[in-house]
């Protein structure tokens, strides 16, 4: 399959979508990659790397990979959700990947997004050990998506690297996923200075054979509004400035603010790809 088309309103069962990617200022070509899938309720942003042309194969790769294993699971594995606080909002406090400091909660779509993510990155680390590239080396990509089925209260958010998703809420914008970089960890662990890069990625789809993605499931309510984004507008333009654009946001200006965002990366630099897909929740 092909990445989405921008400049296209999507209706989803429970609401709207509109995504936008620009090649920025810089960049000679776009690495980045969307996907919205009306039917299934799956959309996702990814960021690819490699140089040449690779960066952008690996996010296409990804994208049709982890949409054809989503189009194939049975949707009546699904029909009954577990009543365990659907509302889980902290990244990792129902993931996948357990540290042993909290509950965990088995849900199937949960299982069905980790596994998703693993094979992508089987596939793709596959491609890189074909050309001969050695571990660690070759193309690869983030991910970042949510799922949330036509008839289920809550969606499974699922990310690998550094793009990002943001809520917008009760006028109060709240980052999701943590950042899988050396500069994050080196802030989490109350480092101030000499700081790592914050691009140096401790994770992306592709590169080694094994990859954590961070999973988890919440609950959106109804005028939720969610942002996935490539570190092209959030490495560019500071949480304020994204903020202000989405204090704005209906389901009829998804396309004007989607517009906003880029142009603003663009107006700060624009020193990469930029993509940004806006997901508005009526139900």
């Amino acid at each position: 399959m092909k990445a989405t088309p921008p400049n296209q309103i999507h209706r989803l069962a429970t609401g709207y979508a509109f995504g936008l990617s620009d090649i920025g200022l810089v960049r000679r070509n776009n690495e980045d990659n969307f996907l919205v899938d009306d039917a299934l309720g799956l959309v996702i942003v990814c960021d690819g790397m490699g140089g040449h042309d690779a960066g952008e194969v690996a996010s296409t790769e990804a994208l049709a990979l982890f949409h054809q294993f989503i189009a194939e699971v049975d949707p009546h594995a699904f029909h009954h959700e577990p009543r365990d606080d659907p509302d889980a909002t902290l990244p990792g406090r129902y993931s996948a990947q357990s540290d042993g400091t909290a509950p965990q909660r088995t849900h199937p779509a949960i299982t069905v997004a980790k596994r998703a993510v693993e094979h992508v990155n089987e596939r793709l680390y596959a491609m890189n050990r074909s050309d001969m590239r050695p571990e660690g080396r070759g193309m690869g990509t983030t991910m970042t998506g949510l799922w949330r089925q036509p008839h289920s209260a809550s969606m499974v958010v699922f990310h690998v690297g550094d793009s990002r998703l943001y809520r917008w809420r009760d006028n109060r914008m709240l980052q999701i996923t943590s950042d899988q970089t050396l500069y994050q960890k080196a802030l989490d662990a109350g480092i101030t200075v000499n700081l790592p890069g914050r691009n140096e990625l401790l994770q992306a789809i592709g590169p080694s054979p094994m990859v954590e993605p961070e999973v988890h499931r919440l609950t959106p309510r109804p005028g939720d509004l969610y942002l996935l984004c490539s570190d092209g507008l959030h490495g560019m333009v500071n949480d304020q400035q994204i903020s202000d654009v989405l204090r704005n946001a209906t389901p009829d200006a998804l396309a004007t603010c989607s517009h906003q965002l880029v142009e603003l990366a663009k107006q700060h630099g624009g020193k990469d790809n930029v993509t940004v897909v806006l997901v508005w929740f009526d139900a």
